[in-house]
């Protein structure tokens, strides 16, 4: 199983919207892309499927850009996944009635491992892990 640098591309959106979903204002697609190293071209046809799987919101205007639509936690890996790839695992032999039926099941249990686990993890667990980084500590 291989994921698309799509997918790396747009979990990295979704991560630099949720550090900054405490603050009122959007942020803007340039800011996205630099932070994360992205090519703002692709960036934005990304973020227009985020929109459209009601993940991120944006916002027209000069001072525009994008926002989370939901909280961080409300936000998990298998969201993303699902937008970008569909299903998060599939494989042509759960529906071929000449496979054997115990790999049958052998993919099926894979099938709900990756689901559960992508599931599992959600966007402020995955801030809560990295630290807040824009957080300034003074000494």
């Amino acid at each position: 199983m291989k994921l698309s640098v799509k997918s790396d591309y747009a979990a990295r959106a979704v991560l630099s919207l949720a550090r900054r979903h405490h603050r009122d204002a959007p942020t803007r697609l340039e800011e996205i892309a630099t932070e994360n190293g992205l090519p703002a071209s692709y960036l934005v046809q990304i973020l227009i499927e985020l929109k459209s799987h009601q993940i991120v919101r944006s916002i027209r205007g000069k001072e525009g850009g994008y926002q989370l639509s939901r909280p961080p936690v409300e936000i998990t890996l298998a969201d993303i996944l699902r937008c970008v790839h569909g299903p998060l695992f599939d494989s042509p032999a759960l529906g071929d009635p000449k496979c054997p039926a115990e790999l049958r099941q052998g993919w099926r249990q894979l099938q709900f491992a990756v689901e559960t686990e992508a599931a599992r993890i959600n966007f402020q667990q995955l801030l809560d892990a990295g630290g807040d980084r824009d957080r300034m500590f003074y000494i």
